[in-house]
Formats: structure tokens, C-alpha cells, sequence
């Protein structure tokens, strides 16, 4: 059986044409491209929608306009409504995670989906509640509920994407690889070789222990060849800097002063 379409996103009666530009932006990053609206205030198109869209226009460009809910809904088989204000209504209270399970469910079965937003100032009516199937609400600190239009979207669309793609995004450029284990040892020696110069193993009969806690936090870091050279060009830096500074005092001494 072939998927459905990703969900859609109906906006009714949305009020400002940058939060309807705004709403397009966040469903082109989250992969959403239905958009409906139903009853803009201002009519539409809007051109500050496309400014506030900042180059996601796909939503915006086929976005279509209804007269009602109902016309808007018509062709889906699940429709979610999302509000923080409790109706009395008889229908299931879910959270966004558990909205996109269902709806990558039906999406799956090739069943048409959408989420329904109300309008800035007002949010949903009961009427527009009970065309749909559950209510989405979002765990917000109860001593203020009121979201952003844009917002209350980009949250519902990102757990959206999380069924479709849930890892973290392939990383930008290849790192170079460990280096390998004679390199580190390399290294472990010269740090401890000067750390042993400069006293720091003290008392004596703990220098085994701090040995292998120092191994321990730089064999953590899994430094490149790169970083191993950087490292021990550091240790040697510093080691001729104690140099010097021992040779500065040594001197100091001898013309008498303290």
C-alpha cells in the first residue's frame, strides 16, 4: 500500500499574514507542504506572508483558501485539533509525540491526515473542536498557555519528523580518525615524563593512580594525529616556559632579590 501525503496544516481564521508565513517556514523544515486556510481576516494572497517566510514559499504557493472547516477537512480521514484550553467535549487528550505516532499510522495506511489550528486571538471554537477525532494539547506551564501560532506548529511539526527521521543529521564534513594507540602512549609518556619533572606526583605512592586517571580523561577524548602532535607541542611549550622561569629565578636569587 502506497503512503499518504504528510499531514496537513489548517490554520482557521489566521489573523496576521507574517504568523501565516511564519507557519510556512516551520512546516517546509520539518518537511510539511499542505497548507489551508480557512477564512484569512485579511483575504489572500498576503505579500507579507512570503516576506516572513524567508524562502520557504512552497507551503505558501499552494496554499488554498476555504470558507469553513468542514470544506477543508473534507477530503481527510483523521483530523487532530490543538488547543491548551480545555472544551467540554467527549474526545481523547494526547500530546504532540503521541498525535505524530498516530498520524504516521494512518499516513502508512495511505489515509489523508491533518492537524487544525485556531486563530490567534480566539483559538478554536468547540464547533471546529468536534470535527475532530482528539484534541493535541502541549505541556506548558499552566500560568501561561497562550503560543504563538508559528510556535504551537513548529512543535506538532517536529514531532512529526521525528517519525520520519529521527537521528541527528548526517555531520557536514568526515573527521580525521583516531589516532592510533602507540600515538596516545607517545603521548601519555611525554605529559608524564613532565609532569614528574615539574613535582606534580605527590605524594609519591599515588603517582600509579593519577597516572592511569590522567590516561583515563585523554584516552576519552580520542584525539586525531593531529591533535596528539598539538598536545605534546602544548607540553613542550610548557616545559620550556617552566624552563625559563626557573632560570629567571635562579637569577633573580643572585642579584639579591626576593
Amino acid at each position: 500500500m502506497e503512503s499518504a501525503a504528510p499531514p496537513c496544516i489548517i490554520l482557521n481564521v489566521p489573523q496576521l499574514a507574517q504568523n501565516i508565513g511564519a507557519v510556512a517556514r516551520v512546516m517546509a523544515n520539518f518537511g510539511l507542504a499542505d497548507l489551508r486556510l480557512v477564512n484569512p481576516r485579511d483575504g489572500w494572497p498576503q505579500e507579507r506572508a512570503w516576506a516572513a517566510a524567508s524562502g520557504a514559499e512552497w507551503p505558501l504557493n499552494a496554499a488554498r483558501v476555504y470558507d469553513s472547516v468542514e470544506a477543508a477537512i473534507a477530503d481527510l480521514h483523521l483530523v487532530y485539533a490543538t488547543t491548551a484550553r480545555p472544551r467540554e467535549l467527549q474526545l481523547p487528550v494526547i500530546g504532540p509525540r503521541e498525535a505524530a505516532a498516530n498520524l504516521a499510522h494512518e499516513v502508512a495506511e495511505g489515509r489523508a491526515t491533518g492537524l487544525l489550528f485556531g486563530g490567534e486571538r480566539a483559538g478554536l471554537e468547540t464547533a471546529d473542536i468536534a470535527l475532530c477525532q482528539a484534541v493535541v494539547t502541549l505541556p506548558i506551564d499552566p500560568r501561561f498557555r497562550s503560543l504563538n501560532l508559528a510556535q504551537a506548529v513548529a512543535i506538532n511539526a517536529y514531532e512529526w519528523r521525528m517519525t520520519v527521521e529521527s537521528g541527528a543529521p548526517p555531520i557536514f564534513r568526515e573527521g580525521p580518525p583516531p589516532a592510533e594507540a602507540a600515538a596516545m602512549l607517545g603521548l601519555y609518556e611525554h605529559f608524564e615524563r613532565e609532569l614528574d619533572d615539574a613535582g606534580f606526583f605527590h605524594p609519591p605512592e599515588k603517582k600509579p593512580s593519577m597516572m592511569q586517571n590522567l590516561r583515563s580523561a585523554l584516552g576519552r577524548a580520542r584525539f586525531s594525529d593531529q591533535e596528539v602532535r598539538t598536545f605534546r607541542g602544548v607540553v613542550t611549550a610548557l616545559s620550556k616556559g617552566r624552563g625559563r622561569s626557573l632560570e629567571k629565578l635562579a637569577r633573580r636569587k643572585a642579584d639579591g632579590e626576593s
